[in-house]
């Protein structure tokens, strides 16, 4: 499968934004990542409705939302997303998943779970004709900067033998947390294909985003 980068748009430059963008246009980058987190699923607060509307007008490229809020069934509506996006729901923040699922596809994006360290497989069993992507949490979710969670390297692996071996192998395996150099060739080698790049890759201090993005791409593929 395509090996591809979506940049956590929490970790950018707020200052310098419209530059950056240019240059992950620039880079072929192919999603950009949004955090959405509300306080109450999540101990964090960040970014919101405004925001993805200016980046819509901002960019052409596809947004990858990642909707960390509580009651996210009777949220959706709030948010702008379309064709050619992803979004992501937590398993654990949603009552009622195949409809959600459902919604976000009626809209024309792109279906993803999202699933916490701690949350089994077991999950998927009777969704996997609802979904495009699979987000694998492989820190708690919340905050940058957090150490990988080291079994999450194995989940990915067993999800990707778990999506091939029943004639799913076109989902998506997204991987958000700690993903650095290092980690990502781990979780690339494991079987994922989406790859949150934030303060530990491309977002690192003094290293120029067309160097992170590079370097990102080789540890990848």
């Amino acid at each position: 499968m395509k090996k591809m980068i979506s940049p956590s748009m929490m970790c950018a430059d707020f200052l310098n934004l419209g530059n950056d963008i240019r240059d992950m246009e620039a880079c072929g980058i192919e999603y950009l990542h949004i955090d959405i987190m509300d306080g109450v699923f999540v101990p964090n607060f960040t970014l919101g409705t405004d925001y993805i509307k200016k980046l819509h007008k901002a960019s052409s490229i596809p947004l990858d939302l990642h909707l960390m809020v509580s009651d996210v069934d009777n949220k959706l509506n709030w948010f702008e997303f379309g064709e050619g996006d992803y979004v992501a729901i937590h398993a654990e923040a949603c009552t009622h998943i195949q409809r959600a699922l459902a919604l976000i596809r009626s809209k024309g994006a792109k279906a993803m779970l999202a699933l916490n360290p701690a949350t089994s497989l077991n999950v998927l069993d009777e969704i996997l004709p609802d979904l495009d992507g699979i987000l694998i949490m492989t820190v708690n979710p919340g905050y940058a900067g957090q150490k990988l969670i080291p079994q999450t390297l194995e989940k990915i692996a067993r999800l990707r033998n778990y999506l091939d071996s029943n004639g799913y192998g076109h989902i998506d395996i997204e991987v958000d947390g700690n993903v650095s150099f290092e980690n990502a060739r781990k979780m690339s080698d494991a079987g994922a294909n989406i790859f949150v790049a934030g303060s530990s890759s491309m977002f690192m201090p003094g290293v120029p985003l067309s160097e992170g993005i590079a370097k990102l791409r080789e540890a990848i593929n």
